[in-house]
């Protein structure tokens, strides 16, 4: 057995950062999404899900994990069309069809039309996972935080979940799940985006309302809290020296790798986890929630 502190890259990585929105294949090193790792077990056969912020990072290691399970994946994103491409690979050289949907996540017209795109493809949505999210740079002084910012990060991290629910909710059945992507940014905000924060604040509590709604209609709803992971999330939105050290300051001295997330979504997504439904499943590497 490995020490798992020994498994990825540790700081310090080469100094890089990028413009909004970062590009995985640009990142050094390039993040691990499990292509040469992952074995699929077929907990997930035949399902439908409808995976948004695929083209990269946790969306796109979550995707290829639900391909080896099994699923054809709807493959949502911005506008990263080589990233979201090489999603798409992932998925159909597992053998099961993919779907690209590119498209800004804010509003609701763009929801509904990813939720009507998903269902008229495969007919059904049996899994969403509402993974997208955007992050602004880090500021130094609040006021630095303005309105345009601090609205467009609700919309697409919080607001887009309430939208694409209730528009994905007319093609989901007894036994449909919903995984959601908070973070550990939930119960530690970082001042410098305390606007994405606080909408992960809101998907906490979003996850747990939401699943005790649903529950009546036979569909569980999760959410998986990460920690520090090295996705372009983080290098778009801190400068060089801080991606730098990324990750140093967890007790596994390092951030995880996208690949390292994907079981938990798989876990929540499939019926081995019937019985776990308005829980926050913490891979923080040992930062404890709360």
């Amino acid at each position: 057995m490995a020490d798992p502190k020994e498994k990825g890259p540790k700081p310090p990585f080469p100094p890089q950062t990028q413009e909004f929105p970062g590009e995985e294949r640009k990142m050094d090193p390039r993040p691990d999404y499990g292509e040469s790792s992952y074995r699929g077990l077929g907990r997930l056969k035949d399902k439908v899900a409808l995976v948004t912020g695929a083209d990269s990072g946790i969306g796109r290691a979550v995707a290829l994990a639900f391909a080896r399970e099994g699923a054809d994946v709807v493959i949502a994103y911005l506008s990263e069309h080589e990233d979201a491409n090489v999603t798409r690979l992932a998925v159909e050289s597992a053998g099961r069809r993919a779907l690209l949907a590119p498209g800004d996540l804010d509003s609701d017209g763009a929801c509904k039309a990813l939720a009507e795109k998903a269902a008229r493809e495969f007919g059904r949505i049996d899994i969403l996972v509402n993974n997208a999210a955007y992050q602004g740079k880090s500021v130094k002084k609040f006021e630095e935080l303005d309105a345009e910012r601090v609205e467009k990060t609700f919309r697409v991290n919080i607001l887009a979940m309430f939208h694409l629910v209730r528009h994905a909710l007319p093609h989901m059945k007894k036994g449909s799940v919903i995984v959601n992507t908070a973070s550990v940014q939930a119960y530690h905000p970082n001042p410098g985006i305390l606007d994405y924060a606080t909408t992960k604040g809101a998907i906490v509590n979003f996850t747990k309302g939401l699943a005790q709604s649903l529950i009546e209609r036979g569909i569980r709803v999760n959410c998986v809290a990460p920690g520090p992971v090295w996705t372009p999330l983080v290098v778009q939105s801190f400068d060089a020296k801080k991606n730098e050290k990324f990750g140093e300051n967890y007790p596994m001295e390092r951030p995880a790798q996208p690949a390292e997330l994907a079981p938990a979504y798989v876990f929540l997504a499939n019926d081995e986890s019937r019985y776990v439904n308005g829980e926050v499943l913490g891979v923080t590497g040992g930062k404890p929630l709360g």
